[in-house]
């Protein structure tokens, strides 16, 4: 491996190398942030059309429906993106497209796998938890129907490969189709005086077409790619052909579980121990705030890939300068997210949503400090990942998550509903100082040489 370290390479085609890098991942992540944001003011106008149709209390309930179907969906499916991205690294190298092929098509069986088990487990859920979280009997009717949107959710395949080959434009704008088609139809529900069952319908529907545009999409990049169909490759001894794919996919799979539990079913404990109008209310305000947080998911989607080769090539210097260089780019965003909603949050909600959803201004500035601090992990995360490290990622997000937990079990009873965003700072506060600290650590154990 020493061939391909730092150390060895022409340090003016190094700095070319990596200034050329820089410049590539930059205009990617532009055009995902330019895509997020565009999208997400899509989403906000029809969130602000439900809302106003529906009022505080309707709207709560489907937010609660939609709540149980996503709580289900990330319990159950797999991050198969993740291992994705890191074996078909290797495959790369190797120039074996056939494997290619059949590691993708594993990641496919696993998410069908799981997107069907989730959707049966939401449908369930819906007729168990629904009377604990202010859900009535004919509601869980509603939860089945958007069962079919989860079972028809299969992204971690179609990400892995648009991933792999730079489409960051079209994961970027890809989603803007069915936020337009979905903001459309809910002008259409708001004036024909729609009820809470149509915009269970409408968000069911769109979540549908949204998906199978994807999933066509990332097949066209497979194809593109020179990777032949994954239907023509055997699926027989998929496990011994890759024996780490599995332990790395449940790994991570376990990890994003439990950022579930903080991220996804806090909607619900808010709605257990509140009700649904109040769980309306922090779901509206953790939902914006999330605009922040999907920058850094963003960050992640863009970085992984080259983090990956990076340090399989044994590039420790440009792994660690990279890391640097995004957290410093993140810290910047958060920090004005926070000061903007500081200054224009209570006008802004009062104009989007209505004088009855003011009061989701205080859990929306609490939520981006959890964001910033969000923000500030995620390049560690996907470091951490590319180093080999799911163990220790999977036991920080644990640890974080009974801190959640038990921050959120003590202040929703004696706060209100803002007590889940207090939780998810303690959150954010242990999952950035524990995986910064494993992340320096681990590459400050390599030669000098590479690092310096």
């Amino acid at each position: 491996m020493a061939g391909t370290s730092d150390h060895s390479e022409n340090p003016e085609g190094r700095f070319n190398t990596e200034k050329s890098l820089f410049r590539r991942r930059s205009e990617s992540l532009l055009h995902l942030i330019g895509g997020s944001i565009g999208t997400a003011l899509l989403m906000f106008a029809s969130i602000s059309i439900a809302a106003r149709a529906l009022g505080p209390a309707a709207f709560g309930t489907l937010v609660l429906i939609l709540a149980i179907g996503r709580v289900c969906e990330r319990l159950l499916r797999f991050e198969s993106w993740q291992p994705l991205i890191r074996y078909v690294a290797l495959e790369e190298a190797a120039g074996n497209n056939a494997n290619i092929a059949r590691l993708y098509l594993y990641g496919l069986l696993l998410d069908i796998t799981a997107a069907f088990a989730a959707a049966l487990v939401a449908v369930g859920a819906g007729l168990v938890l629904g009377p604990y979280i202010g859900l009535r009997p004919e509601h869980a009717g509603l939860v089945a129907i958007y069962a079919l949107a989860i079972a028809c959710n299969i992204r971690g395949v179609p990400s892995a490969a648009l991933r792999m080959a730079g489409r960051f434009r079209t994961l970027a704008y890809i989603q803007a189709v069915s936020a337009i088609m979905r903001l459309a139809l809910a002008f259409v529900l708001l004036f024909q005086g729609a009820g809470l069952a149509a915009f269970v319908v409408l968000w069911t529907a769109i979540q549908i077409l949204d998906a199978a545009i994807f999933f066509l999409l990332g097949l066209k990049s497979l194809r593109d790619q020179g990777v032949p169909s994954l239907f023509s490759v055997s699926w027989r001894g998929l496990r011994q052909a890759f024996p780490g794919f599995l332990r790395f996919a449940m790994s991570t799979n376990l990890s994003s579980t439990l950022r579930t539990f903080s991220h996804e079913a806090d909607t619900l404990l808010v709605g257990f121990f509140m009700g649904p109008a109040a769980a309306g209310l922090y779901f509206l305000a953790r939902r914006i705030a999330k605009v922040a947080q999907q920058i850094g998911d963003l960050v992640q989607m863009v970085t992984y890939p080259d983090l990956a080769r990076s340090w399989h090539a044994a590039k420790r210097a440009a792994f660690g300068r990279l890391v640097r260089f995004v957290q410093i780019v993140l810290a910047g965003f958060g920090l004005t997210a926070i000061f903007g909603v500081w200054l224009f949050g209570k006008p802004v909600l009062a104009a989007a949503f209505g004088p009855d959803f003011v009061d989701a201004y205080p859990m929306l500035l609490a939520q981006l400090v959890a964001v910033a601090l969000i923000l500030h992990a995620a390049p560690s995360r996907s470091a951490l990942l590319a180093m080999n490290r799911p163990a220790f990622v999977l036991a920080t997000a644990a640890v974080s998550t009974v801190v959640f937990f038990a921050t959120a079990l003590f202040a929703i009873p004696h706060y209100g509903a803002i007590g889940a965003n207090f939780a998810h700072i303690a959150f954010g506060i242990v999952t950035a100082i524990a995986l910064d600290a494993a992340l320096w650590r681990g590459i400050g154990r390599q030669p000098r040489e590479l690092v310096g």
